[in-house]
């Protein structure tokens, strides 16, 4: 078995991310082999509980109320409509579901109680429950552990050096200290990033780094590919070539071993073949349904399509890790604090963010 190192470097990432291509999967492949079921992917699905108005400006998102997209915003769900959408979720064969609220942070409050519910109902279901909410406190942390979640989403996005080129609402320090309070629980990390941003493979080999030398290292690591939005800043950044995230499924896949590397953003544009290649390469996780928050993504059917011809099979909820128990809310022994944590706000200007502000407030 391959020994989970935390002390990797970005030139040794680079070096494997550039190697040979051939060499490259054939040594993902194995790693992958020793650790995983390489026919055995989970599906998960994500569900945008609470839609646009965000105040961040994070230059790839469609949901940031200072761009004009055509995402429509919407109050957070009822939890009778998120059970209902859980249980379709089931039905096609998801084993998670990862719930996400256009929040800059976690407020307590009425809402976060919604929230709280939602995790209580969706693990009653006998499914993993992510949510992805934002900047969290230690305290809130454990409300959710409490409640019976799963997995914490906070992804650091890209490198420490290139997140400043794309984001200047939040610093990248947020971003660790979030992962940080979540470890303090029984809840696991799920961290990752977004290629085709306009970054170097440096920014990608860094990235790694960040994400492989937490100890313990994220049980998920999502590596998406970018879906540019009109109206946002990174709209006309050019598609990701699939050779391009083979490799980092690939290099994911050596550096963190034991981690699920998560397939998700991007996969209308890869066909079956870079999708298997993927899977083949140490991608063993992927997002069904016709929407990933806001974008785009493939039909269930079809997902299910391709596993029938490539041969694999759904995961099972809870093959990493056991179910967590759930905690009433009249039994919690974490209650709301009223919290207002000084969560850092960098607001450096990125000129294609200013231009694409000032754009939509023409076009409102």
């Amino acid at each position: 078995m391959t020994n989970v190192r935390h002390n990797w470097t970005k030139e040794e990432i680079l070096n494997i991310y550039n190697k040979p291509f051939m060499e490259l999967l054939y040594e993902a492949a194995t790693v992958h082999r020793q650790h995983h079921d390489p026919n055995s992917v989970q599906v998960s699905t994500l569900l945008s509980i609470k839609t646009g108005g965000c105040p961040e400006d994070c230059g790839y998102c469609p949901q940031a109320a200072r761009y004009h997209t055509n995402v429509e915003g919407n109050d957070l769900m009822s939890v009778q409509q998120v059970k209902a959408q859980a249980l379709r979720a089931k039905s096609t064969g998801s084993s998670r579901v990862c719930m996400g609220a256009a929040w800059r942070n976690v407020k307590d409050g009425e809402e976060f109680d919604q929230v709280l519910e939602m995790v209580r109902t969706i693990n009653k279901l006998e499914m993993e429950v992510c949510c992805t909410l934002g900047m969290i406190t230690e305290n809130q942390a454990h409300r959710l552990a409490e409640a019976g979640l799963y997995a914490y989403n906070h992804n650091l996005d890209s490198s420490e050096e290139y997140y400043k080129e794309v984001i200047s609402t939040r610093g990248y320090e947020d971003r660790l200290q979030t992962i940080d309070n979540v470890r303090k629980t029984n809840v696991t990390v799920c961290s990752g990033g977004i290629i085709g941003m306009g970054e170097k493979i440096e920014d990608r080999a860094g990235m790694l780094v960040a994400l492989s030398t937490l100890n313990p290292q994220p049980e998920s690591v999502p590596i998406n590919a970018l879906v540019a939005v009109e109206g946002t800043p990174l709209a006309d950044e050019k598609p990701v070539e699939i050779w391009d995230m083979i490799r980092m499924v690939a290099t994911a896949r050596i550096v963190m071993p034991e981690t699920q590397v998560r397939l998700s953003a991007g996969r209308t544009q890869m066909s079956r073949e870079g999708q298997a290649m993927c899977f083949f390469a140490g991608a063993n996780s992927i997002f069904a349904g016709d929407k990933l928050l806001t974008t785009p993504n493939p039909d269930v059917n079809e997902d299910m399509k391709m596993f029938e011809a490539l041969g694999l099979n759904p995961q099972k909820p809870f093959t990493k890790k056991v179910q967590p128990p759930t905690v009433e809310a009249a039994e919690s022994q974490f209650q709301a604090l009223g919290e207002k944590p000084k969560w850092t706000r960098p607001e450096h200007k990125i000129e294609r963010n200013e231009i694409a502000k000032q754009q939509s407030k023409v076009l409102k």
